[in-house]
């Protein structure tokens, strides 16, 4: 009778969750130097996943950053252990990024309005520079639509988690990730074709 063993890679990832886990504990308990290995330990990723969100060049990634570990160390408390800390934070991120998201466009509006009717700038428009304002306006479309949504498509699309991945990180059911997948879709479709700017922009026939 044959005994089942597990890979050296699968024990290595099973020590580091386990270990995940316990300075969350730690953490949770009032250890700042366990608080301080964790938030070490998943800055890059929140990093990573904000400026996925607001694009690598935004001025406020830094700031917007730093907004989304608050938010991780405050949240520690709600955390349960369904997935690993660093998916729980790079939620957060996700989550913290699309609401800075949706405050900046509001900002921008406001600043429109100030200089209507100035003279715009004339510049040439390459391919780089066209692709790089899809995503923005991509991105600045995840701020118009509720947060559960705009947060399951950011994490779907823009960083490429399965939908299991999803539903374990925000503790919810699998049918209820694919249905905030289906909205958010949706409601980005109706946006898109009832502004005839947007469709030209992102070159989208009817």
């Amino acid at each position: 009778m044959s005994e089942t063993t597990s890979s050296p890679t699968s024990q290595s990832t099973e020590h580091e969750q386990s270990s995940a886990l316990l300075l969350v504990r730690a953490a949770n308990s009032g250890d700042e130097r366990a608080t301080k290995q964790l938030l070490e330990a998943v800055a890059p990723r929140v990093r990573r996943v904000v400026r996925v969100i607001l694009g690598i060049g935004h001025p406020d990634c830094d700031d917007v950053t730093q907004l989304a570990l608050i938010a991780f160390t405050r949240g520690l408390q709600a955390f349960r252990g369904e997935c690993q800390p660093a998916h729980y934070a790079s939620r957060i991120a996700v989550r913290t990024a699309v609401q800075a998201r949706r405050r900046s466009r509001v900002l921008r509006a406001r600043f429109d309005d100030l200089t209507e009717g100035e003279e715009p700038e004339t510049t040439s428009v390459h391919d780089d520079v066209l692709v790089a304002r899809r995503k923005r306006i991509v991105r600045d479309l995840l701020g118009d639509i509720p947060t559960e949504q705009a947060e399951a498509l950011a994490l779907r699309v823009a960083l490429g988690w399965t939908l299991e991945e999803i539903a374990s990180a925000s503790d919810t059911p699998l049918n209820t990730v694919r249905s905030r997948l289906r909205l958010a879709k949706e409601a980005l479709r109706r946006k898109i074709e009832a502004d005839p700017v947007l469709r030209d922009e992102l070159e989208v026939t009817l």
